[in-house]
């Protein structure tokens, strides 16, 4: 049974005590109806677009060790890690659930064999409610949709959180992403055609891009009516390819506020069943070159919110029509 609250109301039939948007916390407790965490592990996989791949350093804005959650440290066995994760949630938010996230570089990155027995490994390792895979639209194809697809049958909700970035074919290779929007569409598609849940990430602040072209990128997005979307600020960490770019005055980062104004236009556009599942990137400080003087994460949200109350903006508002991708 779903958990009962009680929500306050604005002038305009707002809750005030949720965002003007559907965020992943609201959608996972009304889904599961309890505190539900993602554990977030490092199981080994590479990316196509690095040194071995396609390319000798990656996408510009990448650092070496990817998009790890910064409580995972060393690369340890699966086992090491889920426990080490949990014990943390547990700890820091109560978590009372949770979901099993591969979620460093490109986990589809294997032959389809290598992937079930990674996958099963993982999830033998406690009662997950569901399995979400991060990857790249490179590395989908129609066996590994449907591998996916099986863990639906075990009860499991499924997610794939797909890495778009942009959906400008100029900006993909001036980040020399390694993929085309037309790629993306694809493997969008064969997901979504196995009943696939899927996330779009999308970072706002890319070189060369303003307001027109990220507002491009969602209308895209929006048409296709994604299950999630990740939204990220450009973040510059130390070591990659847009750090020296930046020292040599090649480009610049978006402030806060013009993040902010990104992502509520985003959000009027984005379908209201979308589930908004972030709004900025987590770049541990240390290794953060840029920006560094942006809002807490906490403090960022709570503006975007504030300030859609303020302005009446709400989620959809700005949403037309979905499109199929046949």
């Amino acid at each position: 049974m779903l958990s009962t609250r009680v929500f306050c109301y604005d002038g305009r039939g707002n809750s005030m005590s949720e965002p003007p948007y559907l965020t992943y916390s609201r959608y996972l407790r009304e889904r599961h109806g309890c505190t539900v965490y993602r554990v977030a592990v490092d199981a080994g996989f590479s990316c196509p677009n690095r040194a071995g791949g396609r390319s000798s350093r990656g996408c510009t804005y990448c650092a070496e060790d990817g998009a790890r959650a910064p409580y995972l440290g060393s690369r340890e066995s699966l086992k090491n890690q889920v426990e080490s994760a949990m014990s943390f949630l547990r700890a820091r938010y109560d978590a009372e659930a949770f979901i099993l996230f591969f979620q460093a570089f490109s986990n589809t990155n294997a032959e389809v064999g290598a992937l079930r027995q990674i996958y099963d490994s993982g999830l033998e390792l406690a009662p997950f409610r569901g399995l979400n895979v991060a990857t790249r639209p490179d590395c989908i194809d129609e066996e590994k949709a449907a591998l996916l697809a099986s863990y639906k049958e075990r009860g499991l909700e499924v997610w794939v959180e797909l890495g778009l970035q942009s959906a400008c074919e100029s900006t993909l290779r001036r980040i020399e992403r390694g993929h085309s929007r037309e790629d993306f569409v694809r493997a969008y598609g064969l997901l979504k055609e196995r009943g696939l849940k899927v996330a779009v990430h999308l970072i706002f602040g890319l070189p060369g891009e303003g307001f027109e072209p990220i507002m491009d990128t969602i209308d895209t997005v929006a048409r296709l009516d994604p299950d999630g979307v990740k939204i990220h600020n450009l973040h510059i960490p130390a070591g990659t390819v847009l750090a020296t770019e930046l020292s040599k005055g090649e480009l610049t980062v978006p402030s806060p506020q013009r993040h902010l104004e990104y992502v509520i236009a985003a959000i009027e556009r984005l379908p209201a069943r979308t589930v908004i599942m972030r709004l900025t990137c987590d770049t541990p400080a240390e290794r953060l070159i840029a920006p560094r003087d942006f809002w807490p994460k906490g403090t960022f949200t709570a503006r975007v919110a504030a300030e859609m109350r303020a302005r009446g903006a709400r989620q959809g508002r700005l949403f037309t029509a979905a499109v199929s991708l046949s």
